[in-house]
């Protein structure tokens, strides 16, 4: 029991991993904790835009563990560009000694972690459709908030956002991609 409180204590940590992007109607930036929560929340509403043989439970699971190593690194916005190699075996080094604090779950932990970091199975597909999605929703619905103050371009966003959207969840992209059209058209972008 005591390694489950710890680990679950060490999880609140998350909540003070800060983003780049607004909540709506708020004047502070989003944590890796609620972008997690909504990540499962949005990946469950757009379960009817899936394959139909995704497991769902596990893309929620998926979801919740997808950063949990910025709990050691920190968050690095989707559109920087530059570091990712460095980065992603930071995050291994974070979810591996994290995980490692349960010693009956945290392997099954950290294979979620690494599935969805491979990208390589539907569900993992998904929840990066959905991971790459959020941000530019908020976005979106922000007036290009994070873009604008970050010199974020349309192709940019385009450049980092689009593969992994058509793969995971083509619909979504279909959505997406007309709506950048139109935020481009306002300004909404940086540089």
């Amino acid at each position: 029991m005591q390694e489950i409180i710890d680990f679950i204590l060490e999880l609140e940590k998350l909540k003070g991993v800060t983003r780049k992007v607004r909540p709506l109607g708020l004047n502070r930036y989003e944590n890796s904790a609620e972008h997690s929560w909504q990540l499962a929340m949005l990946a469950f509403s757009l379960a009817p835009y899936g394959e139909p043989s995704l497991d769902m439970n596990r893309v929620m699971r998926m979801l919740l563990v997808h950063d949990i190593g910025e709990i050691d690194t920190g968050d690095t916005m989707v559109f920087t560009e530059g570091g990712w190699e460095e980065r992603k075996l930071a995050e291994r080094a974070a979810v591996t000694r994290i995980f490692g604090m349960l010693p009956d779950q945290g392997a099954s932990f950290l294979e979620l972690w690494h599935e969805f970091d491979r990208e390589e199975t539907p569900e993992a597909r998904f929840a990066h459709a959905v991971d790459r999605a959020m941000p530019v929703l908020l976005n979106l619905a922000n007036n290009g908030q994070s873009w604008r103050e970050n010199g974020i371009s349309h192709e940019r966003v385009v450049s980092r956002i689009a593969a992994p959207i058509k793969a995971g969840c083509p619909a979504l992209w279909s959505y997406l991609e007309v709506r950048l059209e139109e935020a481009c058209g306002k300004g909404m972008f940086g540089a």
